[in-house]
């Protein structure tokens, strides 16, 4: 970080831009962190993809399924290998505030741009105490500190405790992995004060031209709708920032196929987070790291994995992989 504490919701609004991208972890065979292969996708990420920035040790990563050591390597690979390239923002959450603490002190020290911090988990808590947490986490180090409303995490941050932790002086945004109107409203409501952010493709677009957003923070869709040769969602992206949304708007359309392809395997599982090993399926049919996710979730079967190569192969991006 390049900045001190009190210019971090600043320093936030000059970073964030463009495509961000969040990482998964790839895995050895033993069932190690695989850094060769984690090196390779962030080569291709910040190089042929030309991502603005790069979210890693989140869900995508699967955080829960990574040791404390694990989770420190992690950030402190994906900082090497984009220094000089890209900003980056680490995931440091957890339900220790002392574990929340030393992990984004570590991705201080490590190199991180921010870090971005779930709310503890477990045991369930109201505001008062959520509040108290996470002013806790912020008091103790100097970095801006991102917030991250999702139902992954099993609670639903309260408008009224968002609008408190805005006020804290290094919480610089939140990612809403939400409903639509859920992010509608909190924009409306603390756009002034920090950055409010959709990782929704879908909307991307819209939220560009209709609510003033400049940054896409973040999901899979910049490695899964795009291969080298065909980057629609960072064509569109360039072009409705420059202003030209009816261009952008064209583009845009060009991504229905894969959209659907997305509607059916990573919106449509039976429980969301199950998505991961599509995710991750998707990915390596593209080129990138892919490979195995951690119990308690499970690989696509044999017969799984035909059926979306089967589908992508349709919408002709297995085509330019």
């Amino acid at each position: 970080m390049d900045y001190r504490k009190s210019e971090a919701k600043q320093a936030a609004r000059e970073c964030f831009s463009g495509l961000w991208a969040a990482t998964t972890a790839p895995f050895e065979d033993g069932g190690g962190l695989d850094e060769r292969a984690l090196r390779a996708d962030l080569d291709l990420l910040t190089g042929g993809l030309g991502v603005s920035g790069i979210f890693c040790g989140g869900v995508m990563s699967e955080f829960w399924a990574l040791s404390g050591a694990e989770r420190r390597r992690l950030t402190e690979v994906v900082v090497s290998a984009c220094s000089g390239k890209v900003p980056v923002l680490a995931h440091t959450g957890h339900h220790s505030v002392t574990e929340t603490i030393e992990a984004t002190r570590h991705a201080q020290a490590a190199g991180a741009d921010f870090a971005v911090v779930i709310n503890p988990y477990y045991p369930p808590a109201g505001d008062d105490g959520l509040f108290e947490w996470f002013a806790q986490v912020c008091a103790a180090v100097e970095i801006g500190v991102w917030l991250f409303d999702t139902s992954y995490s099993g609670v639903a941050l309260s408008d009224e405790l968002i609008g408190r932790l805005a006020g804290i002086e290094n919480i610089v945004g939140i990612k809403v992995g939400r409903p639509h109107e859920r992010y509608l409203r909190l924009l409306a409501s603390f756009g002034e004060q920090m950055l409010v952010c959709s990782p929704h493709e879908e909307t991307w677009l819209e939220n560009v031209r209709d609510h003033g957003q400049r940054v896409f923070m973040s999901s899979a869709a910049p490695y899964l709708y795009q291969t080298r040769s065909w980057q629609p969602m960072r064509e569109y992206t360039e072009l409705a920032l420059a202003g030209d949304y009816v261009k952008a708007g064209e583009v845009a359309a060009t991504l229905a196929g894969v959209r659907a392809v997305a509607a059916r395997w990573l919106r449509g599982r039976a429980r969301q987070v199950d998505t991961l090993a599509s995710i991750k399926a998707w990915a390596g049919l593209l080129g990138m790291s892919g490979g195995l996710v951690r119990p308690p979730l499970l690989p696509l079967s044999p017969a799984e994995r035909a059926e979306l190569a089967a589908d992508l192969a349709g919408t002709g991006l297995l085509d330019g992989a």
